[in-house]
């Protein structure tokens, strides 16, 4: 997928973020960026499925880098 290509949202996971998720997602970003630890950790600590951060991340305007799993 190029940049230049708006990544698709799925709404199975977009449903459940909540305004509350996607603030605390973009509070751990520094530069727009967030990496894949602070995202999982932030997930589990929300109590919801690490998509659903993903999706709060890519609703909030924040990158995920450094992921070695390929959870978001």
């Amino acid at each position: 997928m190029s940049s230049d290509t708006p990544k698709e949202l799925d709404p199975r996971w977009t449903g459940q973020v909540t305004p509350e998720l996607i603030a605390a997602v973009q509070s751990k970003a520094v530069d727009g960026k967030v990496t894949c630890p602070v995202l999982r950790k932030l997930a589990e600590d929300s109590g919801v499925p690490y998509k659903v951060a993903g999706a709060a991340a890519d609703l909030g305007g924040v990158r995920v880098h450094n992921c070695d799993l390929g959870c978001f």
